[in-house]
């Protein structure tokens, strides 16, 4: 940071300082979009020390500049000078009070924690692909006084505003690349009209589908997303698992039958990155009131607490990369611990487990994806040309010591991966392994873990005959989570519509599924279509679920 700061006048390279610079890490999602949403709307303070005074803008052979504090004078006092005059004129009253607006709108976020993002790998990524579009005076890369900018901004009594931003900026200008900013946009517009496709596709493939379903007919019909009628207690364990040195809570759901030979089906639950273990507490209750044994586990190394640790300063690391290796062996050692504690009273020989984005990739390994490093080493060469954000966690994998592929769990005999990452880390070549009831869940505005590259299509890749697409229109990266006291605030706008559409979804899903897999009672199986998506679809996220026969697969082939 001190380099970023004093240092600015040298030459960029000698500015890397390689202490702080840190191996692969993925930034916690919504710290990354609060950082977005500031890049979108940059800021101003009153230090004038080597601060940006003009805007230039090239179009083509022509040149436009703009007075930043023209800017400023505007946003503290309405008043139009001469140089903003020229393009105050495109905008209507309303543009002009939202540009007022935005230029003094506090982020509200720490320089230590913009500190700890840009410095990380994910950031520095980030912020070379900024830089190709917000550069200095001269032309050069902005990576080094973007990070500055938004370094000294965030500490100044001001704060991160837009405004602030550009007054922090140490050149005497900012220049921005227009050529390069449209391409980007061109890009990211390539990409919306692919997703807006693949979602039409699958939203038309489950009509057709609907067509050709039959929901079990029970009368009246039933609601699945309210709780069932079972009482249930809740264990906490700690697991120590000497070997890998691994320590971890988990938390068991244990509902409350008569005494039975039978053992209690179980489910496994694995969070996020940045999530702990309460954030699928609604859906361990749910699940347990119905009969289920749930075990919740929280993986260390990429909790709430590892996230909060590292914006803190008291962590280097987003997430370790042996974190891809780690996480299913947390389950195999759960899974293997619940057997010695509960002996006969858990059926831990055939277990369905539920996942969310890191722990969507968790629940896929588990059930039989194996980790494809030549696919992921291709895929993280062009890091810097893609629009992906999830390479960014996948491409970590890369420095993981350990090169395991195969992390298998037999026990595991059915999955529901939410928000998965997995068209670099496993490829296709990776998802045809899996030969086990799955269940892939998107979400068509999610950012994050984007629905085309890391679900719809990958959904095609799989080859076991037992396959489910399910599609939450408007639905982002955050709309099934519960927030708990433990986890890491996620912008509202982030969220995207009411998450208790998402989260009655996921109960109603995950309870027909794992009856239909785990307690393996077919009936359920005629709640796994196209038809039962339509039952009990919300318009204001619209369902579509799309099941794929091993004679139909052609036919989903997106």
């Amino acid at each position: 940071m001190i380099r970023d700061i004093l240092y600015w006048g040298k030459k960029q390279k000698n500015m890397v300082d390689s202490g702080i610079k840190r191996s692969l890490r993925l930034p916690l999602v919504s710290t990354l979009i609060h950082i977005g949403f500031c890049l979108s709307f940059p800021h101003i303070s009153i230090n004038k020390v080597s601060a940006a005074e003009d805007i230039f803008i090239n179009y083509g052979p022509v040149e436009f500049s703009l007075s930043i504090q023209a800017l400023e004078t505007y946003a503290r006092t309405g008043k139009i000078e001469a140089n903003l005059a020229d393009y105050a004129r495109f905008l209507n009253e309303e543009q002009l009070e939202q540009l007022k607006t935005a230029l003094v709108t506090n982020a509200d976020i720490s320089h230590l924690s913009i500190a700890q993002f840009f410095y990380s790998y994910q950031g520095e990524k980030i912020l070379e692909r900024i830089g190709q579009v917000i550069q200095t005076k001269s032309g050069q890369s902005g990576f080094y006084a973007i990070r500055s900018a938004l370094i000294m901004a965030a500490a100044d009594e001001e704060g991160l505003t837009p405004l602030n931003f550009l007054n922090k900026f140490p050149t005497k200008g900012i220049r921005i690349n227009s050529e390069q900013g449209f391409e980007i946009i061109k890009n990211l517009s390539d990409i919306i009209r692919e997703t807006n496709k693949a979602i039409a596709d699958v939203e038309q493939k489950a009509q057709i589908e609907t067509l050709e379903s039959t929901v079990v007919d029970l009368t009246p019909p039933p609601d699945f997303s309210q709780p069932g009628n079972l009482a249930f207690r809740r264990q906490l364990h700690t697991m120590r698992d000497t070997e890998r040195r691994r320590i971890f809570p988990v938390e068991v759901y244990l509902p409350e039958l008569p005494v039975s030979n039978r053992p209690l089906p179980l489910v496994v639950i694995s969070h996020g990155l940045g999530s702990d273990l309460h954030t699928f507490a609604y859906l361990a209750k749910h699940l347990a009131s119905y009969g289920f044994a749930v075990a919740v586990p929280e993986h260390p190394g990429s909790n709430s607490s590892q996230i909060q640790n590292l914006l803190e300063g008291l962590a280097n690391d987003v997430t370790p990369p042996e974190e891809f290796i780690d996480r299913p062996l947390d389950i195999t050692y759960l899974l293997d611990q619940l057997t010695v504690i509960y002996g006969g009273k858990l059926n831990t020989n055939q277990v369905g487990i539920i996942g969310q984005s890191f722990g969507g990739y968790t629940a896929l390994a588990l059930a039989g994806a194996q980790l494809n490093f030549p696919q992921l080493q291709a895929e993280c060469k062009n890091l810097n040309e893609s629009f992906n954000v999830s390479l960014l966690l996948q491409c970590l994998a890369l420095e993981s010591s350990d090169t395991t592929t195969n992390l298998r769990d037999e026990r595991i005999t059915s999955a529901i991966a939410i928000n998965p990452l997995t068209s670099a880390i496993f490829g296709q070549e990776g998802m045809a392994q899996i030969d086990i009831p799955i269940m892939l869940i998107s979400g068509s505005a999610d950012p994050v873990t984007p629905a085309v590259p890391e679900q719809i299509k990958p959904f095609t890749w799989l080859t076991t005959t037992e396959k489910y697409l399910t599609l939450l229109r408007g639905g982002t990266h955050f709309s099934v989570l519960n927030e708990s006291s433990g986890s890491i605030p996620v912008p509202e706008a982030a969220i995207g519509p009411d998450p208790k559409i998402a989260q009655k979804y996921i109960k109603q899903l995950g309870f027909v599924f794992f009856s239909a897999y785990v307690k393996e009672r077919t009936a359920y199986l005629g709640y796994l279509n196209a038809d039962y998506g339509t039952e009990i679809t919300d318009n204001r996220m619209p369902l579509s679920i799309l099941r794929c026969y091993s004679k139909l697969i052609q036919s989903c082939s997106l």
